[in-house]
């Protein structure tokens, strides 16, 4: 009986430990099963992805760039606009007739910019764009060419003026005539031949520039301004728009009246300027237009 209290003790200790025991067994087998984060993994998906983005950018790159350069080599073959077009193909032809209008010398300074950029203000004409070129050759006496948008390219032969003994006013009368003609679209109906509309604007790449409408637009060119020129019906709408700007001004008036008598009498009496009359028709009917009509007596 002595030994009881000893193997009750012992008992007891281990009665005490044994739910230990299970309480961290079942504990144990009660942690959730949570896989470890791969954090290299991921780097390597992030570090993928930005390659991959900036490989897709160099390629957009490479492609934009492509394009431009095509695009760039199809701009090439571009024809002008309506806008354009006009000043193009009006120095085109200056250069391919320089040896008969010979432009191409040293010009005198009469100072006609500032004279007639001041005429036409005074008429009330404002920022009209023009550029004056003198030419060196009685084939040619003046002419009104289109520019750029609104712009005019005066044809002015220094021989003409000289042989005149034209005044600065004068020869702004003169010029204002060749820019009323311009303003009506006279020159551009008669040289616009067919299929020049839809040929302005185009573009040529890989196909063949259809040359004959350009030819046909240079023959137009040399037909009005050396040969076929206005014809009456034109030249009395001019005749009256001039007289209607002029008139309340008598120094003005009288100067575009003096004027037209002496290129009626220079066209009458000098052979180089018989031609004239084929594009300018006709001085002496002009005077008549703008001579006041005699009312009739009853």
């Amino acid at each position: 009986m002595k030994m009881l209290p000893f193997i009750i003790l012992i008992f007891c200790s281990v009665a005490y430990t044994a739910p230990e025991d299970v309480s961290q067994k079942e504990s144990q087998d009660l942690e959730p099963m949570v896989a470890p984060i791969e954090f290299d993994k991921i780097k390597e998906v992030i570090k993928k992805d930005r390659l991959d983005g900036t490989v897709q950018k160099k390629k957009q790159k490479i492609v934009k760039k492509t394009n431009e350069r095509r695009q760039r080599k199809i701009d090439l073959y571009n024809i002008p606009g309506e806008k354009d077009f006009w000043s193009f193909f009006s120095e085109y032809w200056l250069v391919k007739n320089v040896t008969i209008l010979k432009w191409d010398f040293k010009k005198p300074d009469y100072g006609l910019d500032i004279s007639f950029k001041n005429f036409l203000e005074d008429l009330g004409i404002f920022e009209v764009k023009y550029k004056i070129l003198l030419v060196n050759t009685p084939d040619i006496s003046h002419f009104a060419l289109p520019s750029d948008d609104g712009e005019i390219l005066f044809l002015l032969s220094v021989p003409f003026i000289r042989t005149l003994d034209l005044s600065k006013l004068e020869i702004s009368i003169l010029l204002l005539e060749d820019y009323l003609r311009v303003k009506e679209g006279y020159f551009k109906e008669f040289v616009s031949v067919k299929g020049l509309k839809e040929f302005m604007g185009g573009n040529f790449h890989n196909k063949d520039l259809n040359t004959q409408i350009l030819k046909k637009v240079a023959e137009k060119y040399d037909d009005i301004i050396f040969d076929k020129g206005f014809n009456f019906q034109q030249q009395f709408n001019v005749t009256n728009k001039m007289n209607a700007m002029l008139k309340s001004n008598l120094k003005w008036w009288n100067g575009y009246f003096l004027l037209l008598g002496k290129i009626d009498n220079l066209v009458k009496t000098n052979i180089l300027y018989q031609k004239y009359l084929k594009i300018y028709p006709s001085p002496e009917l002009q005077i008549g237009w703008l001579k006041p009509q005699k009312k009739k007596v009853l």
